[in-house]
């Protein structure tokens, strides 16, 4: 009889705390059914920004990089997940009218097939079933978050064909399925915003949605919604080993949780490629794929 493979997710990511603010509840209940999940950091997020001022003590000692390493250790023991980094600069996040160049030899001004190496290397090791990115858009105009999505795209044709990079990671291995990260849909921010309002409670997305007025409506692009509400604590609890990048008084914590849980208990996905049949929408990641 054949022998059924372990199921395997892999969740690749362009700065340590991105792994806990899109996915993280998915991500930490497929571990608890049984997934094997490994977590791909890209940038060390060492030219991001310090927006927690009760961590700038650690900075000021340590660096900001190594900080931001021993919260990526933390977040990922919390969700249980496996972690690699792929070890690239950080690009930053350039500012002004016109753009400054992005620094040189930085992630996204790095050749592609360069930067799609270890990740190849990666995938051909693991061997996941499904692969989560960000769109082309990279969720937010982040030149990390684009590249991010241009490696993922690349790595995977490229691992999965024998005579790209030869001998990296093991042998050739086809991606099943393709998602992108939807968390951040304007329907989900609108409809915790009204629920905020409608509670009589101060909505922590007035300015996100005013920033959205001319945003196209992307309801559409959803094609999997997977029911996380048991593991939104978790998801939580990463995402505040990240003390640099998170404030526990901000807009991540302002929705209470049973709102939350009741608006929108799932998280989104787009499905953007599969080898396997499957009937839209999905309600599981790994839809097609179970007992093959």
């Amino acid at each position: 009889m054949p022998v059924l493979r372990a199921l395997r997710l892999m969740a690749v990511h362009a700065h340590p705390d991105d792994e806990s603010s899109k996915g993280a509840a998915v991500t930490a209940k497929y571990v608890a059914e049984g997934v094997e999940v490994m977590v791909v950091t890209c940038t060390g997020g060492e030219r991001g920004d310090v927006l927690n001022a009760e961590a700038a003590v650690e900075v000021a000692e340590l660096g900001l990089e190594a900080v931001r390493r021993e919260e990526m250790a933390r977040a990922a023991e919390i969700l249980g997940v496996r972690h690699a980094w792929l070890g690239f600069p950080d690009s930053g996040f350039p500012e002004g009218d016109p753009l400054p160049p992005l620094p040189a030899g930085c992630f996204a001004d790095l050749p592609l097939e360069v930067v799609s190496e270890p990740l190849v290397a990666l995938i051909r090791e693991f061997q996941p079933q499904v692969v989560t990115t960000y769109d082309e858009k990279g969720g937010y105009p982040h030149p990390d978050h684009i590249r991010t999505h241009e490696v993922t795209m690349a790595a995977v044709d490229a691992a999965a064909d024998p005579q790209q990079y030869p001998g990296v990671g093991g042998d050739a291995w086809q991606v099943s399925k393709v998602y992108y990260n939807q968390q951040f849909s304007k329907q989900r921010v609108l409809a915790l915003h009204l629920a905020m309002t409608d509670a009589d409670l101060e909505s922590p997305y007035d300015d996100w949605l005013k920033n959205w007025e001319d945003r196209p409506e992307d309801a559409d692009r959803i094609t999997t919604r997977v029911d996380a509400t048991d593991w939104f604590e978790v998801r939580d609890r990463a995402l505040m080993a990240h003390r640099t990048q998170i404030d526990p008084n901000g807009r991540w914590f302002a929705v209470p949780m049973d709102l939350q849980k009741s608006v929108w208990p799932t998280e989104d996905f787009q499905l953007a490629r599969s080898t396997v049949v499957t009937e839209l929408p999905e309600k599981d990641l790994f839809e097609g794929l179970r007992g093959r």
